[in-house]
């Protein structure tokens, strides 16, 4: 059975062993760099997992595998420059590391090279497993700009946001599992019960994001924590304290977020105050682990062995207590 361990391994070694060659080397030379800083290799991962849910031949699901991870760093890459930031994985971001035009252009290339890879699999699933990422890269960026929306509104809803992380963040979880199933062999009904489970997932993971952002460790988290509240980005623990939020507490929060000069660090400490007067991590934490419960009886309802669901349901079991 692939644990998650073996699956990064494998997709270690496969992307190590990628070569570009192509000129000129400033296109190049960023799409390296950012697929060597690694990461957690958790959506690729989830491809050969699925897969090895229905499948002992694997193989057939390394290429996409990494399609996908070609694709979620693109849209880090592009990410980053949209948000100015300025280090991921504990290194410098590529727009920092060499400028913005090179990486939005690096990153137009590593879209390119998603779907040569991905449309590296075998002939009886390809339309399957390109229309399924075709609409999930859509949907990605859909989630990207309703987040962008996001920032300039003055308040968002629950509803809104959960829909916008699904788009931005969940449905590429869920495909990677659809889209791994799929080329296992997996029946339709197989294969979107895993997609649900991905959903759940990857809300969940998110969400987890929102509060590791807060209250992370640095050194773990791999970047400095309270860039959310810096940037007002409109998070679930932002959301949600508002919505409790009144008199007093309701005043210092808006004063927070309208302030148009101060000290990040004596920001991130007053929200952050803020935020555990009202108890909202304990809130995001507890619809965290609702995701998770749900994403669990998703799998359940998947008709391949228990002892081949192993892994997966010790991977989820370990991101409900990750801190990075």
């Amino acid at each position: 059975m692939y644990t998650l361990k073996s699956s990064q391994a494998t997709i270690n070694q496969a992307i190590s062993g990628l070569v570009f060659n192509s000129e000129p080397k400033e296109l190049y030379d960023p799409i390296r760099y950012i697929l060597s800083l690694e990461g957690k290799r958790l959506r690729p991962s989830l491809v050969l997992m699925a897969c090895n849910l229905f499948s002992d031949n694997v193989e057939d699901a390394v290429y996409p595998a990494i399609g996908l991870e070609i694709f979620h760093n693109f849209t880090l890459l592009h990410d980053d420059i949209m948000d100015k930031a300025t280090v991921r994985r504990n290194n410098p971001t590529v727009h920092a590391r060499w400028n913005e035009n090179i990486a939005i252009l690096s990153g137009d290339v590593m879209s390119i090279l998603a779907y040569e890879y991905i449309s590296k699999c075998r002939p009886g699933v390809l339309l399957d497993v390109t229309g399924i990422f075709t609409q999930t890269a859509l949907q990605v960026c859909e989630g990207q700009q309703y987040d962008m929306n996001f920032e300039k509104a003055k308040r968002v809803s629950l509803e809104g946001y959960l829909k916008m992380i699904e788009l931005k963040t969940s449905v590429l979880i869920a495909s990677c599992l659809k889209i791994g199933s799929i080329i296992g062999g997996a029946t339709t009904k197989d294969a979107d019960l895993m997609y649900d489970f991905g959903k759940n997932l990857g809300l969940a993971f998110q969400l987890q994001d929102d509060v590791l952002d807060v209250y992370g460790d640095p050194k773990i988290f791999g970047k400095e924590t309270g860039g959310d509240i810096v940037a007002n980005k409109k998070t679930f623990l932002l959301i949600k304290a508002f919505e409790l939020a009144d008199g007093a507490i309701f005043e210092n929060l808006q004063h927070q977020i309208e302030r148009k000069h101060f000290d990040p660090k004596d920001k991130i400490k007053a929200v952050k105050a803020i935020y555990d007067e009202l108890g909202v991590r304990d809130q995001a934490d507890d619809l965290v682990k609702s995701f998770y419960q749900k994403a669990f009886r998703n799998l359940d309802k998947v008709s391949a062995e228990k002892s081949r669901k192993s892994e997966l349901i010790k991977l989820a079991e370990g991101l409900m207590k990750r801190e990075n």
